[in-house]
């Protein structure tokens, strides 16, 4: 079985897709799994202000690295990996 993710939102009882799924079937089964906020509880994880506020500073040298566009060939990981070895 293969598996294929697209985001989507949900609104008004429904999951409205980013994009089509392309080569899947009408009536094929789901699972939508709803992501938080997208906001961590440092506090509920151990982490106080001072902590967060060092660890910031820490990884800021990658956020250049990290947020350049050259890194969105990353996001789709799991996806390009399988295509290369299905080859």
């Amino acid at each position: 079985m293969v598996y294929k993710t697209v985001q989507g939102t949900y609104r008004n009882g429904k999951v409205e897709l980013s994009e089509s799924p392309g080569g899947v079937q009408e009536n094929t089964r789901v699972i939508v799994t709803f992501l938080g906020s997208g906001q961590v509880d440092l506090q509920q994880k151990g982490i106080n202000p001072k902590q967060a506020a060092e660890l910031r500073a820490r990884l800021a040298a990658f956020a250049a690295d990290w947020d350049s566009p050259e890194m969105e060939a990353y996001n789709d990981y799991d996806s390009a990996k399988a295509r290369l070895q299905t080859r």
